[in-house]
């Protein structure tokens, strides 16, 4: 059983049967009264964010998550089939699980996932991904009324907004923590 010196960025705390990842945390000592650590702590499941304070030396109970290297396979129906890279065992992972990452998928990438006891807890895709233009409308010269961007349908099927120069076809690099265009990819 650790304590709270022990809390460190990213560091996952079992909580209540809940697994919570800590964002941030400062250890405080006030002039008067014991000295506690003031966290901020992110839900691994469900993704809320709590601010909880412990005292000083209080007792946490951390959790062992496992971040391993897979590859993304194929869908199975509303499932996702990944490859360990290490082992090559196959992993399928609900739909629920994987979520908006789903937007930014490819058959033979590779992903991140950190597991706790077995159980999947969440998906971690690069920072960017090259992904191909499947239909853009044409872009109009001189049309500004939408701040000189037009939807734009990915080979994943996801829609971003594109500057008005880029056309169909383009390979175009997307961040996939906001899914904003991030520029065209030249090979």
């Amino acid at each position: 059983m650790a304590t709270s010196n022990d809390i460190k960025n990213g560091s996952v705390l079992r909580i209540d049967g809940q697994l919570w990842s800590v964002v941030e945390f400062q250890h405080v000592k006030p002039g008067k009264g014991g000295a506690f650590v003031r966290t901020k702590l992110r839900n691994v499941v469900s993704g809320k964010t709590v601010d909880k304070t412990y005292n000083a030396g209080a007792k946490v109970e951390m959790a062992t998550v496992d971040r391993r290297d897979f590859q993304y396979l194929y869908q199975d129906g509303a499932d996702y089939v990944f490859m360990d890279l290490e082992d090559y065992d196959q992993l399928t992972v609900p739909g629920e699980t994987v979520g908006d990452a789903a937007n930014f998928l490819l058959e033979n990438q590779n992903v991140q996932i950190a597991l706790n006891d077995g159980q999947v807890l969440y998906i971690e895709l690069p920072a960017s991904v090259t992904l191909e233009i499947t239909y853009t409308e044409p872009g109009l010269q001189g049309d500004r009324s939408n701040a000189g961007t037009k939807p734009a349908k990915l080979e994943t099927g996801h829609e971003i907004q594109v500057p008005l120069f880029v056309e169909q076809n383009t390979k175009v690099k997307v961040d996939t923590r906001t899914g904003e265009y991030l520029g065209r990819v030249t090979e």
